[in-house]
């Protein structure tokens, strides 16, 4: 059968947590095939900071994210389409994914207007004024030749309350038509729409229902993980997965703490993006699964072990922390070494996660990744409500410290008999 007959994206369940909502699933794109659930590395100018495209498919990175906005402006549509989309643009043969730039009208605010049209921005870079329409925005995103696309979407603080969240919301959906109308690559690319609602679950339920009335291979959660509070963040994510469609890919848009990436699988999300793994690695911190190492502490000046022991990454295999220690944040190579540990940090976390849906393991993974990662601190509420509205009860405090007692008394009796 030709390509051209064949849809450019399609997603298949391949195993369900028989508990949760967790699932795991394959979805394939014109690049590449792509198993969920997925972490997409970001790469917002059509790089990401401190590793090569070689080195990401080392780790075996099947899908990462570009920005709108940003590459509208630099390097534009005429030099992307010159060079033949962004895929050959910066040497990446796998699948892209591109935010639609509505992100910008919250973090660039100060620069933005927003009205039915579009958002009028003026350019951080030359201080000159961009109209970005839904159009607009999906003839960059055509010019880009990205896999999946996103819609323009209204987007507003997450603590915003009040009529103006409804507002962007029904203008989102506005928008979607708009998007889908100038949607000129549909053989080549999937357009995902985006659910807003704010904090408000009528809303969310509302716009969920009439973003399925349309014709789509897939489905983004947007306007959360940013400043609200995780009690609300993971309520909003409860009641979108749960009104959408089984048969189709939820991406819920930028998130990336371990812990989040854990409990939004559990409740149904397959795609997640975050700037945070390589942002931290220029700041000299390292991902474990027990929070992250601040290499950048003279406890670590000494110290000749990996970053850790179980990762296979170019950086644990060659480098020691001490190493590290020392050219941390000082040196340009700091930023590499550590963002390529970060990166197959979050694509090792999301494999073991689908492993265990597949072997339907997925609560005890659950479980004991929370112990290890929160040690013998306690497990912050939100978690353990959002896990138990998913069926994955978490050890109370008191049983939790009665396993270390017995684990450290058991360890304390091998050394004794050794």
């Amino acid at each position: 059968m030709s390509p051209r007959n064949i849809p450019p994206l399609t997603y298949k369940v391949v195993a369900e947590c028989s508990v949760s909502k967790a699932r795991a699933g394959l979805m394939t794109l014109r690049h590449s095939e792509v198993n969920t659930p997925v972490f997409m590395p970001v790469g917002t100018q059509g790089t990401l900071k401190g590793i090569l495209p070689d080195q990401l498919i080392e780790l075996n990175c099947q899908i990462l994210l570009g920005n709108t906005y940003h590459l509208g402006l630099r390097p534009g549509i005429e030099t992307l389409r010159l060079a033949g989309g962004l895929h050959k643009f910066m040497g990446w043969p796998r699948a892209i994914l591109t935010d639609s730039g509505g992100f910008q009208m919250v973090s660039l605010l100060q620069l933005a207007e927003i009205n039915e049209k579009g958002v009028n921005f003026r350019s951080p870079f030359d201080n000159s004024e961009c109209m970005l329409t839904p159009e607009h925005s999906i003839q960059i995103q055509n010019a880009i030749g990205a896999d999946i696309m996103m819609q323009l979407d209204d987007v507003v603080k997450t603590t915003t309350t009040g009529p103006r969240v409804e507002e962007a919301m029904e203008r989102t959906i506005r928008w979607v038509d708009r998007c889908i109308e100038a949607h000129a690559r549909d053989d080549d690319q999937s357009l995902f729409p985006i659910v807003q609602g704010g904090l408000d679950v009528p809303l969310r339920q509302r716009c969920v229902s009439a973003l399925m009335e349309r014709q789509v291979r897939g489905f983004a959660v947007g306007g959360l993980s940013g400043g609200e509070s995780k009690h609300d963040f993971w309520r909003m994510v409860d009641v979108c997965t749960d009104h959408l469609p089984r048969d189709k890919p939820r991406y819920l848009m930028g998130v990336g703490f371990a812990a989040d990436l854990v409990v939004c699988v559990a409740l149904g999300i397959d795609m997640f993006d975050c700037v945070f793994p390589t942002r931290t690695a220029r700041f000299g911190c390292a991902l474990v699964d027990s929070g992250q190492l601040n290499l950048k502490q003279p406890k670590y000046k000494l110290d000749l072990e990996p970053i850790d022991k179980q990762c296979e990454c170019s950086t644990c295999k060659r480098y020691t922390r001490s190493y590290l220690h020392h050219i941390a944040t000082n040196e340009s190579v700091s930023c590499s070494l550590l963002s390529i540990h970060n990166v197959a940090y979050q694509l090792r976390l999301m494999r073991s996660m689908r492993e265990a849906i597949q072997r339907d393991e997925f609560p005890k993974f659950v479980i004991d990744f929370m112990a290890r990662h929160f040690g013998k601190d306690p497990i912050p509420t939100w978690i353990q409500e959002a896990l138990k509205a998913v069926n994955i009860e978490l050890p109370p405090a008191e049983e939790k410290q009665e396993k270390e007692t017995i684990k450290q008394e058991k360890h304390e009796q091998a050394i004794e008999v050794s």
